[in-house]
This record gives C-alpha cells, structure tokens and sequence, in this order.
C-alpha cells in the first residue's frame, strides 16, 4: 500500500492537479482570512471555515477525477489487478494519497491561525474543532468521488459527476422544506451535511457527526472496492 500511496503522490506533484488543488484552497483560505479577519479585525476564524465548506465540496472532485478513471481509461488497472497487492489496498493508497494532498491543502488555515495567535489570543479549541470538521468533510467528499471515479474511464465525466454530487450535498437541506412526505424529510434531514457540520465551527466535538462522516467514507470506499473485484471477475 505504500508503494501505492507513493506513486499516486508523484503523480499528483508531476503533473498540475496537486498543485492546482493545494493552490486553489490556499487562494480561497487566504482571501476569506483577509476579508474576514484581518480586514474584519476579528479573531473569530468560524467564518473562514464555514466559507470553505463549499469550497472544497466543489474543488475535491478535481483531486480525484483522474484516481481510477485514468487508470481505467489507460488500461494500467490491469496491472495493478495482477499486482501483488488486494483491490482494498489500491484502493485505501489511492485514498490516503489523495487525502495526504487534501490536508497540506486545508493546512494553510493552520498557518493562518497562527498568524491570529501572534499577534493576539487565538481560540485554539474551536480552531482544532473547525479543522477537525472540516478533516471530516474531505474525508467523506473524497471516499464519494473516489467511488465515481472508479466507474468512468473519462476524467472529465468523474468530475462533472463529483461536482453534481456535491451540487445535491448542498442543496439537501432545501430539498427536506420541499418535499411533502414525513418520510422523505426526515431522510433528507439525515443526510444533510451542513446541519453535521455546523457544531464543528463552533468547537463543539459530536461524536455522533464524526461517526457519521467516517462512517459514509468507509461505506463508499467498500463499494469501490467491491467495484473493483467486480470488475476483475467480469
């Protein structure tokens, strides 16, 4: 798996996307951190978090696009395949890789923090529990996207999909005042993303909505998997 990890590293740093990715996100922290803190005069950084909710629901499917698809699309998975190495193992590396980008990405809020706490008293437990959320959030958005991108062999139709999947993310909250039925309601209502994370930008640490990001990451991380055994025995 390591090795996995490794080559999916280099891959994303030789060619444009990790850089466009981690340049992206630290263009949108730093333009929120100005507007918000330091043009605001304000130590308060829940803003800046609650901003880059929508920021990386609409730039991670840029991270993952090309993970499997490409590999699909230039028929190396049929090396990997016969590799030396489970499906679950490509799978997680590929993962980790992609998360491992994701984090020095969102990291720039740390520095940002830092900044605040130089030159005044920074609110270090709803920092960590707004990072800590929003840890979750990639985690979870990049588990969906990695999924689609194992059922495309086109890059672009894996981020176009990725992109309409967090379009409807967002928009589940609306969806649940729409809809009629008590049933229907009460699932959209389970599904919002944005009511699970807003107790993070407010430090408060729920158990419950960390279980359910981690939980949704590992249940789209088995179906790429078993997407893939799939695909070996067809």
């Amino acid at each position: 798996m390591k090795a996995i990890i490794k080559r999916e590293l280099r891959t994303y740093f030789f060619s444009p996307i990790g850089y466009v990715f981690v340049g992206a996100m630290f263009f949108f922290s730093g333009y929120y951190f100005f507007t918000y803190n330091l043009y605001g005069n304000t130590t308060d950084m829940t803003t800046l978090y609650r901003l880059l909710f929508t920021v990386v629901l609409f730039l991670t499917p840029v991270l993952t696009m090309r993970l499997l698809s490409e590999e699909k699309r230039s028929k190396n998975d049929q090396l990997l395949f016969t590799a030396p190495v489970s499906r679950a193992a490509i799978v997680v590396g590929k993962y980790f890789a992609a998360l491992v980008v994701y984090v020095a990405a969102i990291a720039s809020t740390l520095i940002q923090a830092s900044v605040v706490a130089m030159f005044s008293r920074a609110d270090w437990p709803v920092i960590c529990g707004n990072f800590l959320g929003l840890l979750l959030l990639g985690c979870m958005v990049i588990a969906i996207c990695l999924f689609v991108s194992s059922l495309t062999e086109s890059q672009v139709i894996a981020a176009v999909c990725g992109f309409g999947i967090s379009l409807f993310l967002m928009l589940v909250d609306a969806l649940a005042l729409v809809v009629k039925s008590p049933v229907l309601q009460a699932f959209f209502r389970a599904l919002s993303i944005d009511a699970r994370y807003a107790p993070f930008t407010m430090g408060i640490l729920n158990f419950a909505n960390a279980a359910f990001f981690l939980s949704v990451s590992a249940l789209f991380l088995c179906f790429t998997v078993a997407g893939l055994e799939r695909r070996r025995w067809s």
